[in-house]
């Protein structure tokens, strides 16, 4: 029996290949990958819209936009916002540092007002500015300031020249934040906010005014921190769980499948990998459900790489030669394959359909672990299990765990 040594080179090199990316990257990609409230630790708030207040969905949605723009300026990354109907909004900012900080940041209204001497009568207000124009200056003292540009410059002209020599104070909603003295009417639109104790200060109120004020009253209906240890602690326990089950899942397959087992194995590894990096380029966010959702779509995988050994172990008790049970198993295996990862999909569909923030990401693992599973398990395991019996090193029953005794007599 001649053995072809270019096809158990090719397989040998997609070994070394596989596990050599694997090994050298595998880190960098987890690095990149956001982590949930629950992983990294952080901070969660639900608001309640204020009754009295016509409350619809794209109401919702323009509160949940404009708490959106908030939180970049708190710096966080990948933030969590889910609205629940009819009237709240559910936030998660996973790694924020300052929980008093983005509490007080998001539930500001930023109602910025121009009054009259008296601070009762309201002359401009925040619609009145042009959007993301507000930016951080000095006065000619060299203190911070805020300048700001106004729709209408006419309109701001002719009411400075009414209030020549008398105090127009700037309010940011019920807190007076100046009250300059008009020296002359201010053409071109352009007005100046003094009060700004530090450059910080001021660049904090150039962002909520950039930002916007909240189309609705909301008020914090709970809150909660998660530390960052204890996050920390919650991965590394989950990790390490889902590494154990992992390893007893590899000694498993190959104790029992042999040969088939052992590339399960190799699909498996690839599996692990290939779904990590889907989690980096898809920016999903990765939470405790999440990972549950990825050891179970190694079990997942594993089940799809039993099917076909199975099948092609059942064409060797049936006396067909190796590479014909392949063939056949590998035929038979399929449908059953598709059949499982479909249903499981569309339920995973519903998930992400009805499911709160936490059922959402279950989901969404779940469903990438499934088609990456499917790739791994149908066409890299076929690959790898072909080019190993075309080599002609293993075409005895045995390697497949089929015993002589079973091999029935054709």
């Amino acid at each position: 029996m001649k053995v072809h040594k270019g096809r158990l080179f090719v397989f040998l090199l997609l070994v070394v290949v596989i596990l050599a990316v694997v090994a050298t990257t595998t880190t960098t990609i987890w690095g990149t990958i956001t982590k949930g409230l629950d992983l990294q630790g952080g901070f969660e708030v639900l608001y309640q819209a204020e009754k009295g207040q016509k409350i619809t969905t794209a109401t919702l949605n323009d509160a949940a936009s404009a708490i959106r723009n908030r939180i970049d300026i708190i710096g966080v990354s990948e933030p969590d916002i889910t609205i629940e109907p009819p009237s709240r909004i559910r936030v998660q900012l996973a790694g924020v540092k300052d929980p008093k900080k983005a509490r007080e940041i998001i539930g500001k209204p930023a109602h910025l007002t121009f009054r009259d001497p008296t601070g009762k009568q309201i002359l401009i207000k925040g619609s009145d500015l042009k959007q993301n124009k507000a930016k951080v200056d000095y006065d000619q003292q060299g203190r911070p300031a805020v300048v700001i540009e106004l729709k209408d410059a006419k309109k701001f002209e002719d009411l400075t020249k009414k209030l020549v020599g008398q105090p127009m104070p700037i309010f940011l909603d019920q807190t007076m934040l100046s009250s300059p003295v008009v020296q002359g009417a201010i053409p071109g639109g352009v007005a100046t906010i003094t009060g700004s104790k530090t450059v910080e200060e001021a660049q904090e109120l150039a962002d909520l005014l950039n930002a916007g004020a909240l189309p609705i009253k909301l008020k914090e209906v709970q809150s909660y921190s998660v530390d960052a240890s204890l996050g920390a602690a919650s991965l590394k326990e989950s990790l390490k769980a889902g590494l154990y089950a992992i390893l007893l899942i590899f000694i498993f397959v190959i104790g029992y499948y042999r040969l088939p087992g052992f590339v399960a194995v190799l699909t498996l590894i690839s599996y692990a990998y290939l779904v990590l990096l889907v989690f980096s380029l898809l920016h999903v966010t990765l939470t405790l459900p999440g990972i549950a959702a990825f050891i179970l779509g190694v079990g997942m995988a594993v089940d799809a790489n039993i099917i076909m050994s199975e099948r092609i172990r059942d064409e060797l008790r049936h006396g067909k030669s190796v590479p014909v049970a392949i063939r056949s198993g590998s035929s038979r295996s399929f449908l059953t394959i598709v059949d499982a990862n479909l249903t499981t999909i569309i339920a995973g569909i519903i998930l992400i359909i009805f499911g709160t923030a936490g059922v959402k990401g279950f989901a969404v693992s779940l469903i990438a672990g499934i088609i990456v599973s499917f790739i791994t398990a149908v066409a890299l395991s076929r690959l790898l299990i072909n080019l190993l019996v075309r080599s002609n090193l293993f075409k005895q029953p045995s390697w497949f765990a089929v015993r002589e005794d079973e091999i029935s007599d054709l």
